[in-house]
């Protein structure tokens, strides 16, 4: 009998742990992304798309399925996803893959969140904004500076000052350093999310420009891997698979 593994994807570290444990012996690996992305990349697992229902639900779909283990790899800055699959993981054995936070660079300006960063921008600046397309509100309410929002998918009903660019990682350092001096960016605002994009970063810095670095929440109690060999190593370690 194989042991059922949900795994909470969405980023390239779960694409990656995947790809890892495809054909391991004793394993049924299930992906879940939350749907947000129309056109994910693809996954080297079962998938399945769209929330559970709360941590209650995720509770009662781990029961119906028989999971005996989760690997939480949403991305460092899911807000209730880590929340939810803590809660929902009293009986089951649960690890937060997350991968290591940036290292300050340049003129790094720490932040605690998207508010504050809109705020600390002087007015006439030109910031580029690689904060995501959800959570636009903050720099809607200044008119008085311009952004330029980098996503993968666009955002309906922007104001005027924020212009958009809809692009897909990776970016090299030479295509970030055209994009700032070509489009006269004066900052960088940007969520600590750390892996391997630190193009942006890197640019920011050979230029000068402030870098407004909102860091990450803290996730909730329980075992974390940085890599995925640690991920794997725990798996291994907590359900019984094949060599």
């Amino acid at each position: 009998m194989s042991a059922r593994v949900l795994l909470l994807a969405g980023t390239a570290e779960a694409r990656v742990l995947a790809e890892r444990l495809r054909g391991t012996p004793g394993l049924r690996l299930t992906a879940s992304l939350a749907g947000v992305t129309a056109a994910p990349a693809p996954i080297a697992a079962e998938t399945r798309r769209g929330g559970f229902g709360g941590a209650e639900g995720l509770a009662g779909y781990l029961h119906a399925n028989a999971i005996a283990a989760v690997i939480d790899a949403t991305h460092p800055f899911a807000a209730q996803m880590p929340i939810n699959a803590a809660r929902a993981c009293a009986a089951t054995p649960r690890l937060r893959l997350i991968r290591p936070p940036w290292a300050p660079v340049g003129d790094w300006r720490s932040l605690p969140d998207l508010a504050a960063a809109a705020a600390a921008l002087p007015t006439g600046a030109h910031a580029l904004l690689t904060t995501g397309r959800k959570e636009t509100a903050p720099f809607a309410a200044r008119p008085d500076v311009r952004f330029l929002l980098r996503s993968i998918e666009p955002v309906a009903g922007l104001p005027p000052h924020i212009t958009q660019l809809a692009a897909r990682p990776p970016f090299t350092l030479d295509a970030e350093l055209a994009l700032t001096r070509d489009r006269c960016i004066t900052h960088l605002v940007s969520k600590n999310s750390g892996g391997a994009g630190r193009a942006k970063l890197n640019a920011a810095a050979r230029r000068g420009l402030p870098i407004l670095m909102v860091e990450r929440p803290a996730p909730p109690p329980g075992p974390q891997a940085a890599t995925i060999d640690a991920a794997v190593a725990w798996l291994r370690k907590t359900v019984a698979l094949g060599a």
